[in-house]
């Protein structure tokens, strides 16, 4: 058939390519340069939104064009969301089934194979491993998939299968929940899509320290895999005495120090299951005796903890995403400053402060300046000697700073 352009035709029916595919357009002032170098998106104010290109539906494929009509690739498109268009494959013909699923899973298996002795990790990390929108985190036998773009949530039952041809799991998990689930205009599901829920929660072993990850009732898959490398580094901090861990979860940085020969680490966290599950982590390792553990809101244990005197030698502050999006952007840096501020004084002299940032909003630097800030005002001084990001299951896409999104500072306080 041939192919109808915007200016051409003002139906409400997409514009269709010569394979019979809707096409979505770049205005005339976008960067088509950006998505040719592997930028994977397309923001709404980028993109022709005429009757036809909001009729698609949310998760359906179109081809996308530059302003000259030159086809750059298949996109996957969501006139809800914020982020139109993302870009699944760069041949405008590929066929988005099975094969092509189990293509880009085999390539994201192969990598973490070579890597980890065990099925412990992130099997796929959205847009780095092709799969923009989809997070699939494996546990042994079982895989929890988040589908945060309106293409794999349609797609999730094909995805499953796919999963089990390559990787041989017998259980999967959908974690449909979050906030970047309700900017593509996705409602929460959480549900075993195949095989049957977990009776109990999953041991994972990484550096020396087995940890419990519940996977239907955890936050988000049930374990963060994307600190195991500043676990690592942290454990090389530890020469016996304490450790404190600050917004803990399941006793990530805590658990790790006590296998590294902490004498004693305190996991400080709002929720009173994820504590549990440090709590179970610990009895794994046959450590009960060293962990403590305090249900608190994190600043007033930092509070309480400096009128109690107490001091550590490495303190851990690794909070939620303080800065999610820009506009809240300031208001975050000021509180992981305030972290930092707090945190300060509970080192002992010559040990170590450890602070972690997973907000998207906040690069590094601003992060490091916030956090350095809050230092000082905590009355210390320090040095920099570390710098850690998530681990290799967490690939960086270098046209997108968002696959970057986790920093991990290591101080020296005088």
């Amino acid at each position: 058939m041939s192919e109808l352009h915007p200016a051409d035709d003002h139906s409400d029916q997409p514009v269709t390519h010569p394979n019979d595919r809707a096409v979505i357009r770049l205005r005339p002032k976008s960067k088509p340069q950006a998505i040719r170098h592997g930028f994977p998106w397309v923001f709404a104010d980028e993109a022709v939104l005429d009757r036809r290109t909001k009729a698609l539906p949310p998760g359906g494929l179109a081809v996308l064009e530059d302003a000259e009509r030159q086809p750059l690739g298949l996109v996957t498109v969501n006139p809800v969301s914020k982020i139109i268009a993302r870009v699944m494959d760069t041949d405008p013909g590929a066929v988005i089934d099975g094969a092509w699923l189990r293509a880009r899973l085999t390539r994201a298996l192969q990598m973490r194979a070579r890597i980890y002795d065990e099925p412990f990790y992130r099997l796929v990390h959205a847009e780095a491993d092709g799969l923009p929108g989809l997070v699939i985190d494996r546990f042994g036998d079982a895989a929890v998939i988040q589908p945060n773009a309106a293409w794999a949530d349609g797609m999730v039952e094909e995805i499953a299968d796919a999963l089990i041809d390559v990787t041989g799991v017998t259980t999967v998990v959908v974690n449909g929940q979050g906030r970047s689930r309700g900017l593509e205009g996705l409602a929460e599901r959480l549900e075993v899509i195949r095989g049957t829920a977990p009776e109990a929660p999953v041991q994972v072993r990484m550096n020396g320290a087995t940890y419990l990850a519940d996977l239907m009732g955890g936050q988000k898959t049930g374990l963060f895999f994307d600190q195991r490398p500043n676990h690592a580094f942290t454990q090389t901090l530890v020469d016996g005495g304490e450790v404190l861990d600050v917004f803990s979860h399941v006793g990530g940085f805590g658990l790790a120090a006590l296998a590294a020969g902490a004498d004693r680490a305190l996991c400080i966290d709002g929720s009173a299951p994820a504590l549990e599950l440090a709590r179970g982590g610990a009895a794994a390792m046959g450590a009960t005796d060293r962990l403590e553990t305090r249900q608190s809101d994190a600043f007033d244990a930092l509070e309480a903890l400096a009128a109690e005197g107490r001091t550590f030698d490495v303190v851990v502050c690794d909070p939620p995403a303080f800065a999610p999006s820009k506009p809240a952007l300031e208001k975050g840096l000021r509180a992981y400053e305030r972290v930092a501020k707090m945190a300060a004084p509970l080192v002992a002299p010559g040990g170590y402060l450890v602070l972690c940032s997973c907000s998207h909003a906040a690069d590094l630097t601003a992060f490091r300046n916030a956090s350095a800030r809050g230092i000082g005002r905590g009355g210390r001084r320090s040095v920099l000697i570390h710098t850690g990001q998530a681990g290799p299951d967490h690939p960086t896409l270098p046209q997108l700073a968002e696959t970057g999104y986790l920093k991990a500072l290591f101080f020296r306080l005088d």
